[in-house]
């Protein structure tokens, strides 16, 4: 999944769940995207880490996370 389609899905998912906090709204995306989307955002993240393993769910979760605030954190 690139980037700008994980910031409309999470766009998306923050429309239809306002009250949930950031973290809270990047995991239920993760849940949804499905098993290889889930393995894709993992692997992505482990990469820009530099590692080699971790856990998947709490792995993508963080994929979200980084590209999110990464885009909050842009300047304009």
């Amino acid at each position: 999944m690139r980037d700008e389609e994980l910031i409309v899905e999470f766009a998306l998912t923050r429309l239809d769940n306002p009250g949930l906090e950031l973290d809270e709204v990047a995991a239920l995306l993760v849940a949804r995207v499905g098993p290889e989307t889930m393995v894709e955002l993992a692997g992505q993240n482990l990469a820009d880490r530099g590692e080699l393993r971790g856990a998947l769910f709490e792995t993508a979760v963080e994929r979200v996370m980084r590209v999110v605030l990464a885009l909050r954190d842009a300047p304009l």
